[in-house]
């Protein structure tokens, strides 16, 4: 028992020990730096070179100020062109500096001898840019005039864009490249791995479709799959990473396409567990003897590597109805898988984890294969690390303690009896309970079970949870006899309403006519009549003006509503009333047809509208403006405004300015306001600065 406690616990800290201290190399291509073509190539770096540098100069600078202005030009476009070279040579992987794997698939991808032959191009014409550069730098240090500077800068930036216009094609090719790279998926080649292969059509890409999360296109076609595909899964909490190869054809080695050669190249390079799927039933268009063939020419690369056998599509074709031919050749798969692992770890503990069968369409035997390949493998990697020197570090860490035998008396673990008891009165419940899921099977499915919501009713008896409740019996409600207290708890309460009634009536007095007196209640008519009387007058101020009704003086009898009383009041409020007095007098003249007199107010003013006579009404009219009312100055009040005098106006009219002056003046100028706040930006209408203008800085 501590023997297994300890293997297992060193295999765990195996695998922890291999997630700390390996480091895994992660290629991502996708992070390549797009390559431009030649004229844009061009354009980029003499673009950045006239922004900058500077671009005035004058005959009457001195030679040696006219010979640095062209030189920083020329080192300038120089080293903006090796910086742009340099880093198309470096991002791009270099085939013999990165994994087996990588390199072989972009040699069958791309051909090593091109790829290397269009870097070099990069390289070369690096150098020579450079050399250039250096050549004409010299010879602008002995220019004698502007002319020859400024003729021997075009000679070296012309012969520099000469040289980048030549390795047009392969930078073209260096971008084909880039971007077909940036489709690659993202394999480790270090990781836990479960790589399927076999003839096209034999349903690895359904495969991998159910055990990952990965959405490969699947067709009843062969060779839907051109390229390789990655999907990830999980195993005792450990993740891999499964391939999914295109299908691999029964041919020589040189009659290989591309595409079987990237299954090829995954199965010669990376440390996996390799699925061979078998198709029983011969759907894909290839017989179990052409399968066994390839299989067969292809072993080799199967070599310390767990190897299963899977025979899919088992729902159309069982493995035990082949024929005997079949069988044979079958048989002997097997026997050659179970050779790949010699003293490497992985082997199988059976034969049954070498030949699975398998069907996709039902999914039957899925998971089995998935968990099988996992662990053959998780095996493998372990036994591997406790030959390697890694396993000293780790046995350092542990310490297993085993007392020392006192006797020769056996002591073995013991369990409390209730313990045993509780867990087997537990584990019979699991077994005995029933969910609603269960019963509506065994009656007949949905549609034809209808649960019972009163089964779990809290009765007497068990017998009435079924029982039909009325709700009329012998002519009473039943709901009122439902409650067997219900009389005693209607008496509690009508002797509850009873006291709570007498305490109100003692505190309370009553309004009635028997206890008031005849004063008492001639008083009480009055106050409901003024009561209703200010309820009305209410609800004609509440009304608008329109719908107000006008109140008719033969309804006014008592006098009431008269100027002079209106005028008593407005001059207790301390208002002149004269003004508003003459004003109605003269509305109530015009309302009954008679003539309006002249404005006081047009008898002061100094207009002289009416100082010609005109002999003509059309020619008074023309020559004289329309009548209107004379400005009155801002401090006059005016009846109505609510102020008793003029100053009292103009204190009012100061205040009202005061506070309106903070928000004037911060709302003058904003987003609404249709204003350009600057005509002519600096920056903008400024042209570049000339030699030694610092004012802008």
């Amino acid at each position: 028992m501590s023997s297994i406690r300890v293997d297992f616990n060193v295999k765990h800290a195996l695998l922890s020990e291999n997630r700390k201290s390996t480091k895994m190399v992660q290629y991502n291509f996708k992070k390549i730096t797009v390559v431009p073509k030649g004229k844009d190539f061009i354009d980029i770096i003499l673009s950045r070179t006239q922004r900058q540098t500077p671009t005035v100069v004058h005959k009457g600078y001195a030679i040696s100020r006219l010979r640095q202005f062209y030189m920083r030009k020329v080192k300038y476009t120089q080293t903006n062109f090796h910086e742009k070279l340099s880093t198309i040579v470096d991002e791009f992987p270099r085939l013999d500096g990165i994994h087996p794997f990588y390199g072989d698939l972009l040699h069958v991808l791309y051909n090593k001898d091109h790829y290397k032959l269009a870097l070099g191009q990069i390289n070369t014409a690096r150098n020579l840019i450079s050399k250039i550069a250096k050549d004409y730098v010299k010879l602008l240090k002995y220019g004698d005039s502007l002319y020859r500077c400024k003729s021997l800068k075009v000679a070296a930036l012309g012969r520099m864009c000469t040289v980048i216009k030549r390795i047009g094609p392969s930078l073209a090719y260096l971008e084909q490249i880039r971007q077909h790279m940036a489709r690659l998926p993202s394999i480790d080649p270090n990781t836990r791995t479960v790589l399927i292969c076999g003839y096209p059509n034999v349903g690895k890409s359904s495969f991998i479709n159910k055990i990952t999360r990965a959405d490969v296109d699947v067709q009843p076609y062969a060779f839907t799959t051109k390229s390789l595909f990655v999907g990830h899964t999980d195993y005792k909490y450990l993740r891999y990473q499964v391939i999914d190869t295109p299908g691999i054809l029964d041919r020589p080695f040189e009659d290989r396409n591309i595409i079987e050669m990237c299954s090829i190249t995954a199965l010669a390079h990376l440390r996996a567990a390799v699925l061979f799927f078998l198709d029983v039933s011969g759907s894909c268009g290839y017989s179990i003897a052409q399968q066994a063939a390839l299989f067969h020419s292809i072993k080799s690369l199967f070599m310390n590597k767990p190897l299963t056998i899977v025979c899919n599509k088992t729902d159309l074709q069982p493995l035990e109805g082949i024929s005997e031919e079949d069988m044979k050749l079958v048989m002997e798969m097997k026997s050659e898988a179970m050779k790949t692992l010699v003293a490497q770890g992985g082997e199988a503990t059976n034969d049954a984890d070498v030949l699975l069968t398998m069907s996709i369409l039902t999914e039957d035997g899925v998971i089995a294969v998935k968990n099988a390949a996992c662990e053959r493998l998780l095996n493998q990697r372990v036994e591997l690390k406790m030959k390697s020197k890694k396993i000293n570090d780790c046995l350092n860490r542990f310490h297993v303690a085993m007392p020392k035998p006192r006797d020769q008396r056996e002591r073995p673990p013991c369990i409390p009896q209730a313990v045993l008891e509780a867990k087997a009165k537990e584990a019979a419940e699991k077994e005995k309970r029933k969910t609603e899921k269960d019963l509506e099977d065994e009656n007949g499915g949905a549609g034809v079970y209808s649960a019972s919501l009163k089964k779990n009713y809290i009765l007497a008896n068990d017998e009435w949870k079924e029982d039909v409740l009325p709700e009329i019996l012998d002519g009473h409600n039943v709901y009122d006899f439902i409650d067997p207290d219900i009389l005693q708890r209607l008496e509690e309460l009508e002797s509850e309403e009873g006291i709570r009634q007498a305490e109100e009536g003692d505190e309370d007095f009553e309004l009635d006519g028997e206890e008031l007196t005849p004063e008492e209640k001639e008083a009480l008519s009055e106050i409901r009549k003024k009561k209703s009387l200010l309820i009305q007058e209410h609800r004609m101020k509440k009304s608008t003006a329109e719908s107000r009704p006008t109140v008719p003086r033969k309804f006014d009898k008592d006098r009431k509503f008269t100027t002079k009383r209106m005028g008593r009041q407005m001059s207790a409020m301390g208002v002149d009333p004269s003004k508003a007095i003459t004003r109605l007098r003269e509305r109530s003249l015009s309302r009954k047809g008679r003539k309006r007199e002249r404005s006081t107010d047009r008898e002061h003013d100094g207009g002289d509208a009416m100082d010609v006579d005109q002999p003509n009404k059309k020619l008074r009219l023309r020559s004289t403006s329309r009548s209107r009312s004379r400005s009155r100055p801002p401090g006059e009040v005016v009846p109505g405004e609510g102020f008793k005098d003029s100053v009292q106006k103009n204190k009012a009219l100061k205040l009202f300015k005061n506070s309106a002056k903070k928000r004037n003046k911060d709302a003058k100028r904003g987003e609404a306001d249709r204003v350009i706040p600057t005509l002519k930006p600096k920056h903008l209408f400024s042209g570049k600065r000339s030699i030694g203008k610092t004012q802008r800085r």
